[in-house]
C-alpha cells in the first residue's frame, strides 16, 4: 500500500491499525514492545474476527493492562452522596473537598450522575466556564497556573467527542493544551467522519522515539472502533 494511501472504505479499523503499527516501526525495539499491550487493548473489541485473529497472531502472548482504580468516579459519587447534587455544585465552584484535588475528572465523572438532562448540560456549562480561554500572549499554551483549564477542557474534549456534538467539540480541544494531537483529530473524526484519512499522517509518526504519538492515535481511534462513528 502506498504510503500516501488512506483508509478511506469498508477495510477502515484494519488499515489504520496497520499504519498505527507502522508508526510504532519506525521507534526503537523496546519501545515498540512497550505498545504491545495498548495494540492487545484496543484490538480487543474488534468485531471483524479475521482481523481480531489477525492481531492476535501479531501480538502473540500479551498481557491486557489492567484497569486502573476509577478515583475520580469514587470521589464523585461519595461528594454527591453526601452532600446533595446542589451541595456538590457548591463544593465545585469554591474547589473545596473533595474537589480541591482532580476537580476536572471528579467533575467529568459526575456527568452521568446528573438526576436530570437540565442538571447534566448545567454542569458541562459550569465546567466549560472553568476551562476559559489561554492567558493573553501566551500563543496557545498554558502557564502552569492554567494547567486545570487544560484538564478541563480535555476532559470536556471527550465529553463532548462521547456526545456527538461537533461545535462543543471544537470550543473544548480549541483550549486544551495541544489541540493539534492526533488524538483529538481521529476524537473529532468520530463525529464529522473520515477518520482513515488521517492514516498517511499515522504513518509517518511524528519523528520522535517515544510512544506517545502511537498511545495517542490507540487511544483516539479507540471509540470509533467500540462505538462506531456518530449518526450522521
Amino acid at each position: 500500500m502506498s504510503m500516501q494511501a488512506d483508509c478511506s472504505g469498508p477495510g477502515e479499523a484494519g488499515c489504520l491499525l496497520d499504519a498505527a503499527w507502522q508508526a510504532a516501526g519506525l521507534l526503537p525495539a523496546d519501545k515498540q514492545a512497550r505498545l504491545k499491550p495498548a495494540f492487545a487493548e484496543a484490538t480487543r473489541g474488534l468485531k471483524d474476527k479475521t482481523l481480531a485473529s489477525k492481531w492476535q497472531m501479531r501480538l502473540g502472548q500479551v498481557s491486557l493492562p489492567q484497569p486502573a482504580p476509577d478515583f475520580a468516579r469514587e470521589q464523585a459519587q461519595a461528594a454527591i452522596a453526601e452532600y446533595g447534587w446542589e451541595g456538590f455544585f457548591q463544593r465545585a465552584r469554591q474547589g473545596q473537598a473533595p474537589l480541591n484535588m482532580g476537580r476536572p475528572e471528579i467533575m467529568a465523572a459526575a456527568i452521568d450522575m446528573a438526576p436530570n438532562a437540565m442538571e447534566r448540560l448545567r454542569l458541562i456549562d459550569m465546567m466549560f466556564s472553568f476551562a476559559g480561554v489561554p492567558k493573553p500572549g501566551t500563543m496557545g499554551q498554558f502557564s502552569q497556573d492554567d494547567f486545570e483549564r487544560a484538564s478541563f477542557s480535555h476532559v470536556l474534549a471527550e465529553q463532548m467527542m462521547e456526545d456527538c456534538k461537533l461545535d462543543e467539540f471544537d470550543r473544548a480541544r480549541d483550549r486544551t493544551a495541544a489541540p493539534q494531537s492526533i488524538r483529538y483529530e481521529l476524537w473529532r473524526a468520530r463525529i464529522a467522519g473520515g477518520a482513515g484519512k488521517l492514516a498517511p499522517k499515522i504513518r509517518q509518526g511524528d519523528g520522535s522515539t517515544d510512544t506517545t504519538f502511537v498511545r495517542h492515535v490507540l487511544e483516539g481511534y479507540g471509540p470509533i472502533l467500540r462505538q462506531g462513528y456518530c449518526p450522521g
